[in-house]
Order: C-alpha cells, then structure tokens, then sequence
C-alpha cells in the first residue's frame, strides 16, 4: 500500500489509459499537466505515491476492463483515482458505478475533465513548489490575489449577458454569457475558504442564468457529477462553505421562477437568506421600455412567496427613476412597489445617458430636475422601508462578522450581519464589550445583541 510521500520527496503519480483515442487524448493533457507542475509519472502502481485510471464505458469488455484495473490499482497501490467514460456512468440504481463497485477510491470524474482531475491529486497528493503561484504574495491558491480584505472575496461565476437592456452596454463591451466551468467556480471557491475567506459574495451579469449557454450540461468536481445550473451551485457552495462556517451570499439574481428552487437552501441557513435583485422598476410598460425580462405584477408575487417560504430573507434591489417616458403615475406605481414588498436595501439611480445605450433614443426624456426629484422622493419612502426594518430587529441576539476591530475591539468596533452585504448596504456599530476577556478580531464572527438603530445601521452589545 502506498503511504502519503516525505515532503522532500518529490511526488510520483502512476498512471494507466484505457480505451480510444478520444480518452488517449485526455490522458495526455492530464500527463501534460502533472508534469508541468512537477509531479514525477509512471506506468507501474507499486511505489507511486497515488495511481490515476483512464477508463473506458463504451462496451461491456471495456467496462470489465476498467473495473478490473481499478481493482488491481487498489489492491497494489490503495490510492486511486479514477477518471474517463466510466466515471460517469451509473449503475442500475443509479449509483455512480465505479463508487458502487469500488468504494474505497479517493475521487471520480467523468471523461475530458483534467481540471477535475488535478484537483483531485491537489487534495490527495500536494503538488511540489509552483514558482508561478507560490511565490505571488498574498495569493489564495488557485484563486490568485484578492483586493478584497483576506475575509471575503468576489466569485465571478460568468461573463456577459444575454439581455439587451436599453439602458445598459454591458453585452456590447463583454459579449453574450458565457458560464465558467462548474468545476473551475468550486475549486476556486474551496481554494478561498481555505486561505481564509469567511464571507463567498457570488456575483456575475446574471447569476440566475448561470449555464444557460451551455444547456446546464454535467460538470465533475471532486470526483462527482454536477450540472452546471444555479441549483447545483448554490447547494454545493453551502456545502463547501459548512465545514468553514463561512457565509456564502448571493448576488444579481433575476427572479426567473427558477430561482424558486434556492429558496430552501437559503430558509436552512446553508447559504445566506440574501439576494440582490437587480429590479430597476416595477410598472410593465417602463420595464418594457427597457427590455428587462419580467414584469412588474410577477416580481411582486414572486417577492411575496419568497418571504413566506423564507420568513428570514433580505432583499436588496437596484431601481432607476426619470427612465425616458415615466409618467408620474408609472412612478408612483414604483414608490407603492417598494412599500408592498417591503425592500429591506435599496439603491436608486436618476436615469443618466450612456454612450451606446438604445434608451438614449427613445421619446420622452425627462428633464434632469424631475429624474433628481423622483430619485429624492424614492430614496425617502426606500428609507422608511428600511428603517422599519431595522427597528424591528432590535432585541434580537444575530451573527456578526467583524470587518474592523481597532484594539481587539476595546473601544468599539464595525461588523455586519447577514442582511448586510460589504459596501453596499449598512453596518453594525459594535460597542466595547461588557467582559473584559472579550475580544474582537477582524474576519470572526461575534454573536451581539441589537439593541439600536441608527439610519441605515445598527448598535449592538458584542456578547
């Protein structure tokens, strides 16, 4: 049986292809690879360190085969891992068949997923020194360098949009969507938890669309199947996220009736009960003016079956006023939106031209004192929402996470809660703490008791 290697010794991966070409291709890449990060390979099981199986599912010989090989790898060796056709094939139950037969392998993945693949050695089997990453000060693995304060950190989970919004030019400057692998988000996701990170902020163009472009088509991550979907990614993000006990929230979610599916991950406390929805109005014919893809009337049941299922959500929302042909009517339309849905955060733009967007054209713009007006008088029925809000979780005991803490927090201190995202949306005035063995640290979560409001923040007591 093979032992973990000394960390002097450089580490060796046995490696055996089965089947086509197709997979002799993918065992290239997967070499290519290894060896650029300096992993030794060889084709015998005994005396590597870890054991790597191209299978083949296509026929039930070559089915046999791999299993058989897989079996004698386990039998030599004890640390396998399996990729290729068989990966992802299931059994009569619908157990993935290779865990099924052989349990005892340390991952699986399906065929042409060499990233897959090498997460998995990284897991298993720690890579020698990589002078392109180790060396970058401050990097987080994989995830690289963030501008972010070490305890939470940016996923772009895509790029581009598909919506052809006439007051925005983002597709024109970043193209259509185009979803990152499902594998690439949660390996780098795990890589920041690991450096640290204790708050995940989602965000993309539309994260709700996530995978659209490519059909929600099955990825491979640490050795399982997941489909490339929102759905999925929100549940194993929790997932990753648990054993850290780092909060993961989510950002620029449209609400499609897909997004119905997240809420009971959100109401379990898995993923934060936080979304932000970028609205920007709520009467059909502005919404139609700009193209956004839902109506007015939807979003307000949607927003209200969300807070039944889940009684703890936030929502955040983006809105702009002054769009061109708002009448006050339509306006007035917004302001009773806000109140009936009861937005716990929310931003407001006065309508302003952008070079290039189709809104520039179209009738009834308005004049600037007006867009600045209504932008006024939104801001003010938007804050009493909120202030309501606020007031009434005074008395209530929450988790803080601490974003500055001056002196171990002696004199006072500045955190947020999870309705709360960073730079966006208000803070919680941390007092000196009670006990005098009480400290604070920036990145930690505290449990304090709320016991004011002010504006957009709250105090509380650090317990």
């Amino acid at each position: 049986m093979s032992e973990k290697p000394s960390p002097n010794k450089v580490p060796t991966v046995g490696f055996v292809s089965l089947g086509c070409p197709k997979a002799l291709t993918d065992s290239e890449l997967i070499l290519t690879q290894l060896s650029a990060e300096g992993y030794h390979t060889s084709k015998t099981f005994q005396g590597a360190d870890l054991v790597i199986v191209n299978t083949c599912g296509f026929i039930d010989d070559a089915i046999k085969e791999s299993l058989d090989t897989i079996g004698e790898a386990l039998t030599e060796n004890g640390r396998v891992i399996v990729t290729g056709c068989l990966g992802a094939k299931s059994s009569v139950d619908g157990e993935n068949l290779v865990r099924k037969m052989h349990p005892k392998v340390l991952a699986v993945t399906g065929p042409h997923a060499t990233q897959e693949v090498m997460d998995a050695v990284h897991i298993n089997l720690p890579k020698p020194h990589d002078p392109f990453l180790d060396l970058v000060p401050n990097a987080m693995g994989i995830a690289g360098v963030k501008l972010t304060p070490r305890h939470f950190a940016y996923l772009k989970i895509s790029e581009g949009c598909n919506h052809r919004c006439t007051f925005c030019i983002i597709p024109s400057m970043r193209g259509d969507l185009v979803s990152r692998p499902i594998g690439d988000v949660l390996s780098e996701a795990r890589a920041l938890f690991e450096g640290g990170v204790k708050e995940l902020l989602v965000i993309s163009q539309d994260t709700s669309a996530y995978g659209v472009d490519v059909k929600y088509r099955t990825g491979f991550w640490d050795g399982k199947p997941v489909k490339t979907r929102m759905l999925e990614l929100v549940q194993t993000l929790g997932e990753i996220a648990e054993p850290y006990g780092a909060w993961v929230r989510l950002h620029y979610v449209y609400p499609y009736p897909s997004v119905d599916e997240i809420l009971p991950i959100l109401a379990s406390g898995l993923v934060l009960p936080y979304l932000d929805v970028p609205l920007q109005h709520s009467h059909p014919n502005v919404l139609k003016r700009m193209k956004r893809p839902a109506s007015g009337e939807r979003n307000l049941e949607r927003l209200l079956k969300w807070r039944q299922e889940c009684p703890d959500i936030v929502i955040r929302s983006t809105f702009i006023v002054g769009f061109p042909g708002e009448t006050e009517d339509e306006f007035s339309h917004l302001l009773d939106f806000i109140r009936e849905a009861r937005i716990d955060r929310a931003g407001c733009f006065a309508y302003s031209a952008v070079g290039g967007a189709v809104a520039n054209d179209l009738p009834g713009m308005l004049p600037i004192e007006v867009r600045e007006e209504r932008r006024t008088r939104f801001m003010s029925v938007a804050e009493q929402v909120s202030i309501t809000k606020l007031l009434g979780r005074v008395g209530s005991t929450m988790q803080v996470l601490v974003d500055s803490a001056p002196n171990l927090g002696k004199k006072g201190s500045l955190g947020r809660t999870y309705a709360d995202a960073p730079e966006i949306d208000g803070v919680v005035r941390l007092l000196p703490p009670e006990k005098i063995s009480k400290t604070l640290k920036v990145g930690e979560f505290t449990r304090a008791r709320i016991v004011a409001a002010q504006g957009h923040d709250l105090v509380a007591m650090p317990l």
